[in-house]
């Protein structure tokens, strides 16, 4: 990558990559699916072959970041195992499998009047995509959006930036392979903070759609300041409810695997309710298991009283994304104190219920407004791979466009075309 000095050379060089991509988003759009694919299977091959390079930049990565005292959960994230960089590319496998989503018709109808109409999927365009320091997401990121048609703008976290560097060059060399223009996929190459602001200004007209996956204060910086849509992919503060009609056994192998599975995803449980009428035999063998499992607990004082191991919770925990071995744990009255509980301090990311009630289950998905609700299912479903979407940017919390996994289809708008055969409006 060009070395950047000042700010003027950053403007002038994501200027020339939104040119850049402008135009290979207009190749993309047209670009036939095998043709995708080839890139995709061609891209997996690259991964695969540059597994050492991508594995010595991510150990410099972590190095420095070992030496700022990060969190644990935040190193997980940052690391790259030889395991993490094949599931990469089987992730870029998996998505040369799916169905291209570009030029499907979704509905067709005739009018009186002769006229017919299609509504057709057609890319976006060009997508930036903001994220923290996860260097798989590059891999996704760039792959979703190359196979829905859309030019992508990488900008991850500056503790990743080696490792993810590493990777858009494996990915731009099975571009090149299978003849697609290696501007489809680009790496802000710069770390300096200012570059965000520029992706969030929409680079001169050429950004349709911004991406931001990450924390709290990267969304909240997002939404202020963009200038172009933006898909919000908010923190995922996830609760599960062990309502009164729970098994235990089943209450506590999902609690267990929503908290503890994998503590740094969005999708990770960050409070577990229990419902008042099953605390006396639910609450006790919870709290055990998530304790002796090596997850903080931070409870009511109805939870305390179950384990003195339990530290008190704060009014601030019920509204925290831990993103690590820390729970917050509350009885609640019923089901609608479960779901009011939820309204108030949520994030509308997941949300589940745990029990034999099929009323109170369909109540729990039907009024609980998140982009993701389940019944006895951990949260760690909040996935796009889970959902069968193969990869995904993230877990859209919007209302607009897309909401939960973003895949696919999600990186996609809709065109109407209209076949006549001469009509003329009166």
């Amino acid at each position: 990558m060009n070395k950047i000095e000042t700010a003027a050379d950053t403007r002038a060089a994501l200027i020339a990559m939104g040119r850049g991509a402008r135009t290979a988003a207009r190749a993309l759009a047209l670009a036939p699916t095998a043709t995708k694919n080839a890139a995709l299977t061609a891209m997996a091959a690259a991964i695969r072959a540059d597994a050492r390079i991508i594995a010595r930049e991510n150990e410099t990565d972590l190095a420095a970041a070992r030496k700022k005292d990060l969190k644990s959960s935040f190193l997980d994230r940052l690391t790259l195992t030889p395991e993490r960089i094949e599931a990469m590319a089987r992730g870029l496998d998996e998505i040369a499998a799916l169905p291209d989503p570009v030029g499907a018709v979704t509905e067709r109808w005739a009018r009186p009047n002769g006229l017919e109409i299609a509504r057709v999927r057609v890319p976006i365009g060009v997508i930036g995509i903001i994220y923290e320091s996860r260097p798989n997401v590059t891999a996704d990121a760039g792959a979703l959006a190359m196979k829905s048609g859309n030019a992508a703008i990488l900008r991850g976290g500056s503790d990743g930036f080696r490792s993810s560097a590493a990777i858009v060059a494996a990915l731009q060399r099975g571009l090149a392979a299978a003849g697609l223009p290696k501007e489809a996929i680009q790496m802000v190459p710069t770390q300096d903070r200012d570059a965000v602001g520029l992706l969030l200004s929409g680079l001169d007209g050429t950004i349709d759609l911004i991406v931001p996956r990450g924390g709290k204060s990267l969304v909240a910086r997002v939404q202020q300041e963009a200038r172009v849509p933006v898909f919000s992919h908010l923190e995922g503060i996830c609760h599960v409810h062990v309502d009164k009609e729970a098994d235990l056994a089943m209450a506590k192998a999902i609690v267990l695997n929503a908290k503890m599975r994998r503590t740094g995803i969005c999708g990770s449980a960050e409070t577990i309710l229990v419902d008042k009428a099953c605390a006396a035999t639910h609450l006790k063998p919870l709290v055990r298991m998530l304790l002796e499992a090596g997850c903080e607990v931070r409870g009511c004082q109805e939870t305390q009283m179950a384990d003195p191991r339990v530290k008190p919770a704060s009014e601030e925990d019920w509204s925290t994304e831990y993103l690590d071995a820390i729970v917050s744990m509350k009885v609640v009255s019923d089901l609608d104190a479960a779901m009011a509980h939820i309204a108030r301090y949520g994030s509308q990311h997941t949300d589940a219920i745990v029990t034999d009630d099929d009323t109170a289950a369909r109540r729990f998905l039907a009024e609980v407004d998140s982009a993701i609700t389940l019944h006895n299912a951990s949260t760690q479903f909040a996935d796009g791979g889970e959902f069968g979407f193969g990869a995904e940017i993230g877990i859209a919390t919007g209302r607009l466009h897309a909401r939960g996994p973003v895949g696919l289809e999600q990186l996609t708008t809709f065109k109407y075309q209209v076949m006549g055969t001469g009509q003329i409006r009166p």
